[in-house]
């Protein structure tokens, strides 16, 4: 696909500076705004960087897009943890969510695809049309095929697995462990902050989490993890859930993940790492708060 893009150039608050895309035109997906984030030096040297794909990107820097719990300020919190060297140099590419497609771009599309017919129309709400196919497979498909390729040629990028991580909340930490199982030789570490496992954005599923149709939900992801996650050595995973809001519903579902992940011999602390923090709700000021935690582990120099 030829691209005839127009960057805008922008200083961040941080240091460094965005390079932003307006759109960004794909073949797989929505067009949508594209976020990169150059750490201070970068235009001095000849250095590579990893490079950290991020979802919800109109969230990460400031100001953000229209949310009420401020930014993730993953470029304040990068530049602080490069200066006290307990990251490596890192590009931070920003992915705008489609908005009303969100849930569908997000949830994982072949393990839905497992469940029954009936169920699988109840998982996410429908779009402005009425359709609810997930579309998280396209999705990847951009990432992968279209943008990878995209800033790997524009960028002084480290391009292979071990320089190339992907990280999200929520419904962005579904998609980013489905990233890392679905394609494990392009992502080297999957960072997925307050997972929300329960897949499920149907407030009709979701308002009764004892619903046993929430269980069968999950478990379908569980059980193409099993199959597609690949075995301990080559990658690094990070988890997280607070305790308050949505939050409160995720702990039994962080269990079955960790035991899973330990079954496929991840070491605790080594390759993975799972975290509780009490008292925290599901916003950006909770994740904020905590990103440079999954930061240091996952882009540790």
């Amino acid at each position: 696909m030829t691209r005839l893009l127009t960057a805008i150039v922008t200083p961040s608050p941080a240091g460094g500076q965005y390079v932003s895309y307006q759109p960004f035109a794909t073949e797989t997906v929505a067009p949508r705004q594209l976020r990169i984030w150059l750490p201070p030096g970068y235009d001095q040297g000849r250095q590579r960087y990893n490079v950290l794909y991020m979802h919800d990107g109109q969230n990460l820097f400031a100001p953000p897009d229209s949310i009420a719990y401020g930014p993730w300020d993953v470029d304040r919190c990068l530049v602080a943890l490069a200066h006290k060297g307990e990251v490596g140099p890192t590009i931070v590419v920003g992915i705008w969510s489609s908005g009303a497609n969100r849930a569908r771009e997000y949830a994982p599309a072949a393990p839905l695809n497992t469940l029954p017919q009936e169920l699988r129309g109840e998982v996410t709400k429908a779009s402005a049309d009425g359709d609810t196919t997930p579309l998280s497979d396209r999705y990847l498909h951009f990432m992968v095929y279209e943008l990878k390729p995209f800033v790997d040629a524009n960028f002084r990028t480290r391009p292979d697995p071990s320089g190339t991580i992907v990280m999200g909340s929520s419904m962005g930490g579904l998609i980013s462990l489905y990233a890392l199982a679905a394609f494990p030789d392009i992502f080297g570490a999957a960072g997925c902050l307050s997972t929300h496992w329960p897949i499920t954005t149907n407030p009709t599923l979701l308002d009764n989490p004892a619903d046993p149709r929430v269980e069968q939900i999950a478990a379908a992801y569980r059980i193409w993890l099993n199959q597609h996650l690949p075995t301990a050595g080559r990658h690094r995973l990070y988890f997280d859930h607070g305790s308050e809001t949505l939050d409160s519903l995720f702990a039994p579902y962080q269990e079955k993940i960790n035991a899973l992940v330990a079954g496929k011999g991840y070491r605790r602390d080594l390759d993975w790492r799972s975290e509780i923090f009490p008292g925290d709700a599901h916003n950006e000021a909770a994740w904020r708060k905590r990103l440079h935690i999954p930061l240091t582990f996952l882009l540790r120099a």
